[in-house]
């Protein structure tokens, strides 16, 4: 589920936004989501973190980006989320992909690489087509041994 930032926190300590989505990512997974948590930061402040939801949400579209992204555009009041930096545990879907960039997100920061599935690095690799609209910069293998370790523990469980 997509939380917004207590603003009356914000600023107080220094943020560990990776660590913040690897939480998010291990809630999902005790929850029975797939494990990837999200968090959006400005001017060094958390904005919004979320969870994977689809099954709880009954929406194939609540991916921990999409929430994150909708909570903080909520935060915010604006739909561009300029001067915003997402941190994800895995490298975004094309679905994602589009969403951050019509979200004009400054930098993506991901975790584990998505052979399957990723649309950045892999895939269609959405931000180096000519019709993208904005490319943040990207920044990807971020705690990349984490992130892919509760992917495959949660995987390893259901099989």
């Amino acid at each position: 589920m997509a939380r917004r930032a207590d603003p009356n926190n914000a600023g107080e300590t220094p943020l560990d936004p990776m660590g913040l989505a690897l939480a998010e990512a291990r809630a999902a997974a005790a929850r029975g989501e797939v494990p990837v948590g999200a968090v959006i930061v400005k001017d060094g402040a958390l904005v919004a973190a979320a969870g994977n939801s689809p099954r709880a949400l009954k929406d194939p579209s609540a991916h921990a980006e999409m929430l994150a992204i909708r909570a903080a555009a909520a935060a915010l009041g604006d739909e561009r989320l300029l001067g915003c930096d997402l941190y994800v545990t895995l490298e975004p879907c094309a679905m994602c992909a589009a969403a951050i960039s019509f979200a004009r997100i400054r930098r993506l920061y991901f975790g584990a690489a998505d052979p399957k599935g990723g649309a950045v690095e892999n895939g269609v690799r959405f931000f180096a087509a000519p019709t993208c609209h904005h490319a943040p910069e990207v920044y990807g293998g971020i705690r990349e041994a984490q992130s892919a370790a509760l992917l495959k523990a949660f995987f390893v469980e259901r099989r």
